[in-house]
């Protein structure tokens, strides 16, 4: 007997495994029985910023009394159904707003609440010249890089093995010519240049943890970061992952761009992480706005049509991230309205009650690209052929269950031991 995945779609074929699935027991191949192959989690990384889920502190301080954990069950659950990839916070003027007073064990503690949860755990960033330290200003600039090393050496290595996967530098392409106000590191970058910057974050994350994933990121999708990607990796700087911000405040990229925009960068053969994507539910931010930080309101609602639309640009928007075998993960810039900027971005309202873009999300990702609990019947070899998104599976006969992983698209062979 075989199962497929419920629609499938040809332009998602380098997603799914036709597997052959082998099924032994005692030794022996469980032969002629009924077992149950289920879909557990999904290669693709489908993730959402998660520092929201915490309320915000009661003094803006970071009291000994603020939760560090998730405290609304109801907007967890609905977080934990949806994804399986989370961002955390790690702005370093958030982070360490006294010189040498981190905030590690709260973050740990939220950190690890992911990670006991099954979900894979991004830091971001290590190094930005928005959001950084006040206190990096009264320093001359060999401290600043040296602080900005130790900075990175520090973090990776206190949240090695909860945290393997970082934004280690971000928006470098405007980080020396950025003249919103005077900071630490735009300083340091203005004077080393953007390449050599580039090398010494890089260089220390390498030696803090040489097995994390590292990415460069940024929101400029011109080609200054086009040639900045080049010179980076002609100067043989190793880049694990290149980032790709695509906030949609202002209108839906669309299908031809989207594609256009990943084939660009693509090219360079490094795996494409979107990571900071937004669209939202209300009224678009007026084109002519240039900073979307400059964009400030007393309000901003969703409304009934711009939920609609949402949900449409949403849906179409992560089909067209999965069609392209270079994308690697996804991630929603906030989960709930009113996050950055005000914005009604997020899947969920204020008042926490979904909104149809986690309908058609949830849809996609738990319904027409998940397997549930299918029953098949194995052969006189033990055998069950199905077809699913490649990730993590179980199946389970008599009481008994075992693990096994699609890890490769087409025709793919798995065995498990019940």
């Amino acid at each position: 007997m075989t199962s497929h995945p419920s629609t499938p779609d040809p332009s998602l074929k380098h997603r799914i495994a036709d597997a052959t699935l082998t099924i032994t027991a005692g030794g022996a191949p469980l032969a002629g029985r009924e077992v149950v192959v289920a879909q557990r989690d999904h290669r693709f990384l489908f993730g959402c910023t998660g520092g929201d889920l915490v309320p915000p502190r009661a003094d803006g301080g970071g009291s000994p009394d603020d939760p560090a954990v998730p405290q609304d069950e109801r907007l967890a659950g609905r977080f934990l159904d949806l994804f399986n990839f989370t961002t955390l916070p790690f702005y370093w003027g958030w982070f360490e707003p006294e010189r040498g007073k981190p905030e590690t064990e709260r973050t740990l503690k939220l950190a690890h609440w992911f990670r006991d949860r099954g979900l894979l755990v991004k830091g971001h960033p290590l190094a930005w010249h928005t959001v950084s330290a006040d206190w990096l200003m009264d320093l001359p600039n060999d401290e600043i890089a040296r602080e900005q090393v130790a900075r990175i050496k520090r973090e990776m290595t206190d949240f090695a093995g909860v945290i393997d996967m970082w934004d280690v530098i971000n928006e470098v392409v405007i980080m020396p010519i950025f003249d919103k106000y005077d900071n630490g590191i735009t300083r340091i970058c203005r004077e080393m240049g953007r390449i050599p910057m580039i090398r010494m974050v890089f260089e220390a994350a390498r030696e803090a943890d040489p097995t994390a994933t590292l990415l460069l990121n940024d929101f400029d999708m011109s080609a200054a970061y086009e040639c900045l990607i080049e010179g980076v990796l002609e100067a043989g700087i190793r880049i694990d992952a290149l980032g790709l911000q695509s906030h949609m405040h202002q209108g839906y990229w669309g299908e031809e761009k989207t594609l256009a925009v990943i084939d660009r960068f693509a090219r360079y053969g490094l795996p494409i992480h979107f990571t900071e994507t937004t669209i939202v539910s209300g009224h678009l931010m007026p084109e002519e706005i240039v900073d979307l930080n400059d964009y400030q309101i007393p309000e901003w609602p969703s409304t009934t049509e711009g939920e609609a639309r949402q949900a449409d640009e949403i849906s179409r928007h992560y089909r067209t991230l999965l069609s392209h075998p270079a994308v690697e993960a996804s991630t929603y810039w906030g989960f709930q309205d009113g996050g950055w900027l005000g914005a009604p971005g997020g899947f969920v309202r204020a008042d926490g009650t979904p909104k149809p873009a986690y309908e058609a999300l949830h849809s996609l990702i738990k319904g027409e690209w998940w397997l549930p609990p299918t029953t098949l019947v194995t052969d006189d070899d033990g055998r069950v052929r199905f077809s699913g998104f490649l990730g993590d599976y179980e199946v389970s006969a008599a009481g008994r269950s075992a693990a096994f992983t699609l890890g490769t698209a087409g025709e793919a062979a798995a065995e498990a031991t019940l």
